[in-house]
């Protein structure tokens, strides 16, 4: 019996130490792969962009050299297929698994970083910028643009059934089944408080149920030429919401033209009267909301286990309107601690020129 446990606690132990080595020679040619299927950081000519929403300059159109912020690989070479899959019980992030979380030049903890100088049209840092990867919560910003494009009416009363509960992940929430509130206060709450079951009532409300919602939220990233991007429900919950930096920098522009999703996105708090008559205070999810050096235009948090911690943000840094696309950072604080150090960045680059100038005219 103890020969024969012996034996048992052995293989076992054989058994894994053959399981790591085998990870460990199959994960560089898999990254290799990758490599080679397009993801990378280095990038061809960037066509011109054709999008009415983005109007570049003429010296950026006849530019060679310039890079557009909006451009994007062709969605074959992109990193997808892999990341389509529902995966349940995740503990890694898609990013950590395909190891993107590697060193950049500003020690960034997030996987994929874009930086955009919108008034420059050109982009300022990328990191990853063409990997397809689940998007979380920031899948409302999508949800939100298919709500106001719809031109509902914002007083209608929605809500909350049975079908906005989160069954697939199970996400708490405040709103309980039965609370009813207006489409203004749910686009409140999806958009400031990240709220999973005010995004799902969107898309139920929506004229044809969540069906025709989806399908107008995927036709809408094709309008902004998200060729990377899929979108699968309207809270963000399931993995299959994907995209790219350049997908979501798109986005994002479209988005910091809406004076409601400026406002509600960096709204500070809201409360709400819950069903039984007592009052339910919500907070903004972006902490740099609340820190005074900060002059955001719009922005949105996201989280799921596949996706890791996200962050997208319109701000202006130094006078310069700038967009910020932060995916899979492997705690809360580092992809705040990201945005601080690429603002970090910028202030110093500004002051840096600043200081070149004033030596060159002396």
């Amino acid at each position: 019996m103890i020969s024969l446990l012996h034996f048992t606690k052995r293989s076992v132990k054989h058994w894994k130490i053959y399981k790591a080595s085998l990870l460990m020679a199959i994960l560089p040619a898999a990254l290799v792969h990758a490599q080679n299927t397009g993801y990378n950081n280095s990038y061809q000519q960037y066509y011109q962009q054709q999008s009415g929403y983005y109007d570049y300059n003429n010296d950026a159109k006849n530019n060679q050299n310039y890079k557009s912020p909006y451009d994007y690989k062709n969605s074959n070479d992109a990193l997808a297929p892999a990341q389509m899959v529902e995966r349940k019980n995740v503990k890694s992030s898609n990013g950590k698994l395909l190891g993107l979380r590697g060193i950049d030049a500003l020690s960034l903890k997030s996987s994929v970083a874009l930086v955009i100088d919108q008034d420059a049209n050109r982009v300022l840092y990328e990191k990853n910028t063409h990997a397809v990867l689940p998007i979380a919560s920031i899948t409302k910003v999508m949800t939100s643009l298919v709500v106001l494009d719809a031109k509902l009416p914002m007083d209608e009363i929605l809500t909350i059934t049975d079908e906005d509960v989160d069954y697939q992940k199970h996400t708490s929430s405040r709103l309980r089944v039965g609370q009813r509130l207006t489409r203004q206060e749910m686009l409140l709450l999806a958009l400031m408080s990240s709220e999973n079951r005010a995004a799902s009532a969107l898309g139920r409300y929506y004229p044809g149920g969540k069906p025709a919602f989806v399908a107008s939220m995927n036709r809408k990233a094709k309008e902004l030429g998200m060729n990377d991007s899929k979108f699968v429900d309207s809270n963000g919950l399931s993995s299959q919401n994907v995209s790219s930096a350049y997908d979501l920098g798109r986005m994002v522009f479209a988005a910091s033209q809406h004076t409601v999703i400026r406002n509600f996105s960096t709204n500070l708090n809201y409360n709400i009267v819950s069903a039984n008559g007592s009052i339910l205070p919500y907070k903004n999810t972006n902490r740099l909301i609340k820190e005074g050096n900060w002059e955001i235009g719009m922005q949105k948090t996201g989280y799921i286990s596949e996706a890791g911690k996200c962050l997208v943000m319109q701000a202006k840094i130094m006078g310069r309107s700038v967009i910020l696309v932060l995916l899979d950072a492997a705690a809360s604080a580092a992809r705040f601690n990201d945005a601080l150090r690429i603002k970090a960045w910028l202030e110093s680059s500004v002051s840096e020129n600043e200081n070149h100038n004033k030596n060159k005219h002396s």
